[in-house]
């Protein structure tokens, strides 16, 4: 087995934060079949590409990668299936009221374990122009520099 992150992420998109604004957080429960769980305990899931769409009254995971399990049998999952989300009606119908909404779409942000259960957790994000993009590149390194001499202050000091 893969060594996890301490908060049971098994997978996490890093470039959603890079391209969107997160405006809003929400934890779904995700429909897998046996396979699947067991592959995504194993780190067999990528995320890079994964968005929601809620048709019918129902959201699901479209663009999300879980590599069928090695020791599967000709039962074994399709790796990019569509994944229906676990939610009430009232957090579908709030997304997807958010949803419509020009420039705003529904990211998946990561995949965790949460007692034993594989949750997504999605962003309710808006895209970020080039510009912002820079902004958040300029602060990030400014909070380095700021870090490394603070350190060199106090290791001097």
């Amino acid at each position: 087995m893969t060594p996890r992150a301490p908060d049971g992420v098994v997978a996490r998109n890093r470039r959603a934060l890079h391209q969107y604004f997160v405006l809003e957080r929400v934890e779904a429960g995700i429909e897998l079949t046996g396979t699947e769980v067991r592959s995504i305990r194993l780190g067999g899931s990528q995320i890079a590409e994964a968005y929601v769409r809620i048709e019918a009254g129902q959201a699901y995971l479209l663009g999300a990668h879980v590599r069928p399990y090695e020791q599967g049998n000709r039962l074994n999952h399709e790796p990019l299936r569509r994944r229906r989300l676990l939610l009430h009606r009232r957090e579908i119908d709030h997304l997807q009221g958010v949803a419509r909404q020009p420039g705003h779409t529904l990211i998946a942000l990561d995949l965790h374990l949460s007692r034993n259960r594989v949750k997504c957790e999605l962003g309710v994000c808006r895209g970020k122009r080039q510009v912002d993009k820079r902004e958040a590149i300029a602060a990030r390194e400014a909070s380095r520099e700021i870090d490394r001499a603070m350190r060199r202050h106090v290791i001097g000091g």
